[in-house]
């Protein structure tokens, strides 16, 4: 960001500190949340994640990306080969599905 724009954001926030607008609401006080869902997508997209997210409609994507992080620890404690044969099973689908609708969000946003 260019420093003018920066002094600007500055004194616009300072103001409307100084009027009472910043203090009062909702989560004041307490650290940012967390959004683990931004680590699995690139920086650009995780804003409009969050965004969605925060109105409850989190993209297919995301969800696929937790469920195979979730299968991939599954096959790491898995103790026998049948386990591990399902364990493997799931993460070569939820890959598939992921594949399938990450490349359907890039025609989309083409």
């Amino acid at each position: 960001m260019s420093r003018w724009l920066d002094r600007l954001a500055e004194r616009h926030m300072l103001k409307a500190r100084a009027e009472g607008k910043l203090s009062g609401l909702a989560g004041e006080g307490k650290p940012l949340p967390e959004h683990p869902e931004a680590a699995f997508v690139d920086p650009g997209l995780a804003v409009g994640y969050r965004i969605m997210a925060e109105h409850g409609a989190l993209p297919e994507e995301v969800g696929l990306r937790k469920a195979l992080e979730a299968a991939k620890a599954d096959y790491a404690r898995a103790k026998t080969e049948a386990d591990k044969r399902a364990a493997m099973a799931k993460i070569a689908e939820l890959d598939m599905k992921l594949a399938i609708a990450v490349e359907a969000r890039q025609k989309f946003m083409r």
